[in-house]
């Protein structure tokens, strides 16, 4: 069964990656060397002995109890049956029901520790059991694109084509969507399960659901794509290694959606490229609409492609698949309608999920795992926090340090796409449960961490952003909203160190008044509270930020620096 959770935010706008331009992170920084500041990198000014000492006294050995009862498979109704609290750091989301995975803004005062230099960290031992037997690689795939293009509809087909939603829950869903009038929306209503997202007739958080292919382990993540909610689509597709961005053929919808004043297929696109996607499946939807007509997907697919290529999408990496998920065309096996097979002989949409190339993950390091959802049961002093492995690995009986409380724990057990194992590894979506440790200190944007290795905690960065169609230009103390992982945080402005030229990363002018519109620029910020974060040269799942104003979302960077804790 999919899974609903709630990623709670608040995004917009354009973006082209950083990982594209010809030039490397640590170039055109001479403003460090001729431009001295008083403000110093976070550094290794703790030993790894006075660290290893401190949390040594807790790292008593203790055998493991049986794992838990699953709790990543627990639908949101059967939660509230168990008294579970949900809670975020003081921001809530679009949702305050259960599953909430939102990022949260951070207001606690924990204390702000500097992390050992994770750059010269000892390759980590590993042995995942589990994983290694297991021949398929796990691939985290976003469903993403503009408003009723069709995307749950999509996701549930392809779910109950490949087994994953039965004929009797099927039924379950048509029954309800005609008593409602909605005939046509009972496959959506398989991934958008609460009350208001059935009743507006759109999706309002991420659901996650599983199914393999012949090559991989899928985590899907259905997006939702109205404006309003493209927070919650942010903070749930950063955890995607390629996406689908479904587009409606449809007559005027495709054009609502690539149109520059708020389509969110535009949109979308952009933002699914900030977060490191590479690999992109454009599935035109709704092809039954148009008569399954070649010349519309010629013009989608070559106003589109330029549109992609602009945002350094490589041709290669793109896979053009139309398809109409109502009358499952194209979905799992190749299309039945004449119209559609008259001119097209590619592959259907699970042969291009197949044909992906695998994503490179990083086992070596020590383990981080943002935590973008938790289950808290006070009771038993055990909390159950969900995420995506990062880096490094996790076996049931593991010692872990919450950051920034510092705070130790048991990994009692590990669930993998609803299953118990005993071990799980970077790139896994992983529910992991903990024990011997205050519930009241865990929250959602808390890093689990190797003990001996915390992530720097700070509220002072170095960002290298592109700006993106912004009216109003920044200056040195404009307020903004600042996006991380699985955090959201108030940020000001305090530096505008340099303009750089978007081609070779190198400084074209230092220290400008202001910026404007599609510049990339060095700057430097300081935030509200303090914040889990890494170097995006270290870690790029928790380097990667986005800086929002106004509603809209303004710039979208690295961080370059962790920089000293400003009081």
């Amino acid at each position: 069964m999919p899974r609903k959770v709630n990623y709670g935010v608040d995004y917009e706008e354009d973006f082209y990656d950083y990982e594209d331009y010809n030039y490397d992170y640590d170039d055109g920084h001479e403003y460090a060397e001729t431009n001295a500041t008083s403000d110093k990198v976070v550094q290794s000014n703790v030993s790894k002995k006075e660290i290893a000492g401190e949390v040594k006294k807790e790292l008593v050995s203790e055998e493991p109890t049986s794992p838990s009862t699953s709790t990543a498979k627990v639908r949101r109704d059967n939660m509230k049956d168990r008294g579970s609290s949900i809670e975020t750091r003081g921001y809530h989301g679009v949702m305050s029901n259960v599953g909430s995975m939102s990022v949260s803004s951070n207001p606690r005062n924990a204390e702000s520790r500097i992390a050992p230099s994770r750059s010269q960290t000892k390759p980590q031992k590993i042995v995942c059991t589990d994983q290694l037997e297991d021949k398929l690689n796990q691939l985290n795939l976003a469903i993403v694109g503009h408003v009723d293009s069709g995307k749950s509809t999509l996701s549930g087909r392809l779910l109950h084509l490949l087994g994953q939603i039965s004929q009797k829950e099927m039924h379950k869903y048509e029954k309800e969507a005609k008593q409602q009038g909605k005939g046509s929306f009972a496959y959506a209503w398989a991934l958008d399960e609460s009350a208001e997202e059935r009743e507006r007739g759109i999706t309002m958080t991420v659901a996650v659901a599983y199914f393999n292919t012949k090559s991989y382990r899928v985590v899907l993540l259905d997006s939702p794509g109205h404006r309003d909610f493209v927070p919650n689509m942010i903070s749930g597709a950063t955890q995607a290694d390629a996406a689908i961005l479904v587009v409606d053929a449809s007559i005027g919808a495709f054009e609502a959606g690539i149109d520059v004043s708020g389509g969110q297929t535009r949109e979308h696109a952009q933002l699914i490229k900030s977060f490191g996607v590479d690999q992109i499946i454009i599935a035109i939807n709704k092809m039954d609409v148009v008569g399954y007509s070649k010349e519309r997907f010629d013009t989608i697919k070559n106003q589109l492609g330029t549109f992609l290529r602009a945002c350094k999408f490589k041709d290669s990496s793109v896979l053009w698949i139309p398809l109409s998920a109502m009358e499952n065309q194209n979905l799992v096996t190749s299309p039945s309608d004449a119209r559609l097979l008259s001119w097209f002989q590619g592959s259907c949409l699970l042969d291009a999920i197949d044909s992906l190339q695998p994503p490179q993950r990083d086992y070596s390091k020590p383990i981080l795992m943002p935590i973008c959802d938790l289950v808290k049961l006070p009771s038993q002093g055990q909390v159950s926090v969900c995420g995506k492995l990062e880096t490094g690995a996790l076996q049931t009986g593991d010692k872990v340090l919450v950051m920034p409380s510092r705070e130790m724990a048991t990994v009692r057990s590990l669930e993998h796409n609803s299953q118990v194992c005993n071990s799980a590894k970077a790139g896994d979506n992983v529910t992991v449960n903990l024990q011997g440790i205050d519930v009241n200190r865990v929250m959602a944007g808390d890093v689990l961490c190797h003990p001996e290795y915390p992530i720097a905690v700070t509220n002072h960065l170095e960002l290298k952003i592109l700006l993106l169609d912004i009216a109003v230009p920044i200056l040195i103390g404009s307020q903004l909203e600042f996006h991380v992982h699985h955090v959201k945080e108030a940020a000001r402005v305090v530096r505008i160190l340099s303009l750089l030229d978007p081609k070779t990363g190198k400084e074209t002018k230092k220290s400008p008044r202001c910026l404007l519109a599609k510049q990339n620029a060095i700057i430097e910020v300081v935030l509200q509270g303090i914040i889990c974060v890494e170097e995006h040269s270290k870690c790029k799942g928790l380097g990667r930020v986005s800086l929002r104003a106004s509603g809209r979302t303004i710039a979208l960077g690295l961080v370059t620096r962790v920089l000293e804790k400003k009081e």
